[in-house]
């Protein structure tokens, strides 16, 4: 049976951008059929396969990673809606759009049970064809950034946020951008480490936003907010029955993510047993649903990062050495708020012009008195502590004193002091060495010179 063309002109233009990045599998058992779908959607899909029968198209998947699946009913040696039944049952996730020549309500009952995702009827005209893959192709869009959003809620993420916490022209966040540059355009992992709110995500989504995956999904996925005994099913996702109150096949994490990145942090809260399963899907590229007989190809980038010390935790036992050895192919270190001198002024008005729009208040002056008070206060909590600290004052409609009000370090050594000095007092007296070191009792050349130090 053959389909139909459609003869009007230009009705096939408005489907290029759904198809244009979709690997399509055809499973059909007739020539001509097989030969007139790979004429219509080899010039506007990224890659096609063809299978003349149920085992080639076993065989394909094994080895493939595809975004739609079309497939005849009625083949020599197997129905359509059988080997898809059972293909769902392996773990296979991908829509699939059945074609028959018979439209009997039975047939349609059992596509839909077997996990059709639509119905063509032959014979059909191409624009049918086309809008049918769209919809698919859409539908699983929509899915899946649904998804990618619910577990951004989940991490709380905020996107103003995210986008200034790299703000700065000090050497220690210059060096890091210029890693991220180099890093991005490679398909290696990356390991970021840094302590809580420096940023680490941040630089995680600059490597996926300047890499060729940049018009796929950015997943992230903090390992120590979702239950352990949940946490394999959400990255490897699961099939019907799997386990009790499993009622449907759910795709993972990972599959969420292909062609995309996969953002681990808190690497090392992850369980020693469900790291060697990691590990493996690292060296492979391979993931098996829970519950699944069969390994299934994933094309991900993955991204890790942690803040604490990898290192003790292989000696504690707490991570595997090998996955260690496996995720740093290359690390990014994030310095502190502390660290990065400079930057702190400029997130701070930044932060100011952010929030003050977001909460409808008037921005709070940014003295030269609160310069030197935020320029004396040790930030532990780094970039996200500034940024609550501006939001305080917004709410208060004045900055209080840090100091007084967040709590020291009681341990600071001495080198600590005399920074935090030198910078509290060229902030009060906006950037003057001169006045600067006359107040301080100290030379102008001690100011220039351990500028430099910390500088690098």
């Amino acid at each position: 049976m053959q389909a139909e063309t459609d003869p009007r002109p230009g009705t096939q233009a408005a489907f290029g951008e759904a198809i244009a990045q979709a690997a399509i599998l055809v499973v059909e058992d007739e020539p001509g059929m097989r030969n007139f779908l790979e004429r219509i959607l080899a010039p506007k899909c990224r890659t096609i396969r063809l299978a003349a029968n149920t085992a080639e198209a076993s065989a394909l998947i094994a080895e493939t990673d595809f975004d739609l699946v079309i497939l005849d009913n009625l083949m020599e040696g197997q129905r359509g809606i059988d080997w898809l039944s059972e293909q769902r049952r392996l773990g296979f996730f991908p829509p699939a759009i059945l074609m028959t020549a018979y439209a009997d309500m039975e047939t349609a009952i059992q596509a839909l049970q077997a996990g059709a995702s639509d119905f063509l009827l032959k014979p059909f005209r191409t624009n049918q064809l086309l809008n049918g893959i769209t919809r698919c192709l859409e539908g699983e869009r929509l899915r899946r950034e649904n998804l990618v959003l619910r577990q951004e809620l989940r991490n709380s993420v905020d996107q103003d946020r995210l986008r200034s916490e790299l703000v700065g022209g000090s050497p220690a966040i210059e060096a890091v951008r210029q890693v991220i540059a180099r890093v991005a355009a490679t398909p290696s992992s990356v390991l970021i480490t840094g302590a809580s709110g420096t940023g680490k995500e941040v630089a995680a989504r600059m490597i996926h936003a300047l890499s060729d995956r940049a018009d796929h999904a950015f997943v992230p996925v903090n390992c120590a907010a979702i239950p352990q005994d949940m946490l394999e099913t959400e990255l490897f996702g699961h099939i019907r029955g799997a386990f009790p109150g499993a009622q449907q096949n759910r795709e993972g994490l990972f599959m969420s993510a292909r062609g995309g990145t996969l953002f681990l942090d808190e690497i090392a809260e992850l369980s020693v047993g469900l790291q060697a399963k990691l590990l493996r899907v690292i060296e492979d590229r391979r993931i098996r649903p829970l519950g699944s007989e069969r390994e299934t190809p994933v094309d991900v980038r993955l991204i890790f990062a942690a803040n604490t010390d990898l290192d003790k935790a292989v000696a504690e036992g707490r991570l595997r050495a090998d996955l260690l050895y496996r995720i740093n192919v290359l690390h990014i270190a994030m310095p502190t708020l502390v660290e990065r001198g400079p930057d702190l002024f400029d997130l701070a008005h930044l932060f100011m012009d952010i929030l003050s729009r977001q909460l409808g208040m008037r921005p709070v002056p940014i003295t030269a008195e609160v310069r030197a008070n935020l320029a004396t206060y040790d930030w532990p909590g780094n970039v996200r502590e500034l940024r609550n600290a501006v939001e305080r004052a917004l709410i208060l409609g004045r900055f209080p004193p840090l100091a007084a009000q967040l709590g020291r370090r009681d341990s600071q050594t001495l080198a600590e002091i005399e920074r935090r000095a030198i910078m509290g007092t060229l902030a009060a007296l906006d950037g003057d060495r001169e006045a600067a070191a006359s107040r301080l009792g100290i030379s102008r050349k001690t100011i220039d010179r351990r500028l430099a130090d910390w500088n690098g």
